[in-house]
């Protein structure tokens, strides 16, 4: 990075239109997280459609700075609501909302914001580090190693998830079937069109990515209207009283969290959600007061809100070097770096250095802006949490079907959102998880493309994708990600019989 590049960043990121999208991102990303069921990859989403009217530095920027808020703001009905308001936040709900009956609302919520941008500005400086380094040695990798990539970004999904491997599978090879829709790689032959010319060109993921985020919370929370909002009555004080008291006495749990969020973001499909689970898991694990957890104890919630945060930036980490997204949010970023002509991959550095240290300078601005805004999210929760469902809801779907109309000003996009919408309610409802469905939809072209430019190199020699040192590595990690459920599957019945 030269002196001229970081200067050329920092003009685009302190333009002022860019500031004015970050402060009104930010306003946004706090409101969506702090209302239950409203997932920061919702809040992505819906900035979809708007993000077409801007260059591409301010159209990340907003996605940036929304997510950052909305991770942050899902804690805020957890502690007053026990409700969630994103996934990232259920690890510890329980915890918060515990805090907040015994009369500790405010630490719960001040651990929170302040130990989520500690993790942010942890997963940033990880970014800022590794993304430029991996991507010299990806410069490096031919179709041989991209294609172990995608199947290990693909495997890492169905293995991560929680809950069963099996579920996770079956909602793969859905998100698979959806990325075959079209013309075939290289023979231009339709398959699965039905003579349809809307599906001929495969099926657009951004609407999609619509309907199953945000139509089916919608569903569910028309589902859920006959259920009150019942609110914690505790008065929140000063959220920073006792939060350097509590630095200096979970260091490791800081250090930790932000370690292991960066590392698990930085896994394909992966994200927050899974890293606020196992950081809590881990914080537990090496308390000196694990009778404590789930009474109302602090610990967990600072190590967790550390990792869900820096876990954000960590998933940008995969999608910027090799376009393989890193969750859900990066999956709908990599769909709009494309829009924008900043394509992923490990050139983008060299191509569009000065956007790309702009993004990272965003990250840092918007963890720092996190800190003001957060608080003032903070003192109007009680107030934005009355606002009714049944107002909130009609507006957010008018959201969903003008940005899935305005991707090819078609109603063929909105009727993709409305239907695949349905299917992920259903899949929610009945256990499959849709993440791993997206990666399928996300890296299905991608994986084709690279089989088949391998196969035709090696003219059908399938070992030839273990000749090179590289993806022999990869390729040996792939079948050991493959073998493990296996081999665990076997040695546990030998063990339990001994």
């Amino acid at each position: 990075m030269t002196p001229a590049v970081l200067s050329q960043a920092f003009g685009l990121v302190f333009d002022p239109y860019v500031l004015w999208v970050i402060v009104a991102s930010a306003a946004f990303g706090l409101f969506v997280g702090a209302i239950p069921g409203l997932t920061a990859t919702m809040a992505t989403a819906l900035l979809v459609p708007v993000t077409f009217f801007m260059p591409p530095v301010p159209a990340i920027a907003s996605i940036v700075t929304a997510t950052a808020m909305a991770i942050f703001a899902g804690d805020i009905p957890s502690c007053l609501l026990r409700m969630p308001g994103t996934p990232a936040s259920a690890a510890y709900t329980d915890e918060a909302y515990a805090m907040t009956k015994k009369g500790q609302g405010e630490v719960a919520l001040g651990a929170g914001l302040v130990f989520s941008v500690i993790g942010g500005l942890f997963g940033t400086a990880v970014l800022i580090a590794a993304a430029p380094a991996l991507a010299e040695i990806a410069l490096k990798f031919t179709s041989f190693e991209y294609f172990w990539l995608v199947i290990l970004g693909l495997s890492s999904a169905v293995f991560l998830a929680l809950g069963n491997p099996l579920k996770g599978v079956v909602s793969l090879l859905l998100g698979l079937l959806v990325a075959s829709v079209g013309l075939d790689n290289p023979a231009a032959f339709p398959r699965f069109t039905f003579g349809n010319a809307e599906l001929a060109g495969g099926l657009t993921l951004i609407p999609i990515m619509i309907g199953m985020f945000a139509v089916s919370e919608i569903i569910r929370n028309v589902a859920a209207m006959d259920q009150p909002w019942e609110m914690a009555q505790a008065r929140i004080g000063n959220v920073f009283t006792g939060m350097w008291a509590l630095a200096k006495r979970y260091p490791m749990a800081i250090l930790r969290g932000s370690a292991l969020g960066t590392a698990i973001g930085a896994l394909p499909g992966a994200g927050a959600d899974i890293a606020a689970w196992m950081s809590y898991a881990v914080s537990k694990k090496f308390s000196k007061e694990p009778e404590k957890f789930g009474t109302g104890h602090v610990e967990g919630i600072v190590e967790a809100g550390a990792s869900n945060n820096s876990a954000l930036a960590g998933a940008w980490i995969p999608a910027l070097v090799f376009g393989i997204p890193g969750d859900s949010i990066t999956a709908i970023v990599i769909g709009v770096l494309y829009i924008k002509g900043l394509n992923p991959g490990p050139t983008i550095f060299m191509e569009n250095a000065p956007s790309m240290y702009a993004i990272f300078i965003v990250f840092i601005l918007a963890n720092l802006l996190m800190i003001p805004l957060g608080v003032a999210a903070i003192k109007g929760a009680k107030q934005l949490l009355r606002a009714p469902r049944e107002v909130l809801m009609p507006v957010i779907l008018l959201f969903c079907v003008v940005g899935s109309f305005a991707i090819n000003n078609s109603l063929f996009g909105v009727v993709l959102m409305l239907v695949f919408g349905l299917v992920a309610y259903v899949m929610e409802e009945n256990g499959f998880p849709v993440a791993p469905a997206i990666l399928g939809m996300v890296l299905g072209a991608m994986l084709e493309e690279h089989f088949i430019s391998s196969m035709i190199k090696a003219d059908g020699f399938l070992p030839a994708f273990f000749a090179r040192p590289i993806a022999a590595g990869l390729g040996a990690l792939t079948l050991a990600v493959f073998a493990w459920p296996l081999a665990r599957a076997w040695l546990l019945p030998v063990r339990g019989a001994r």
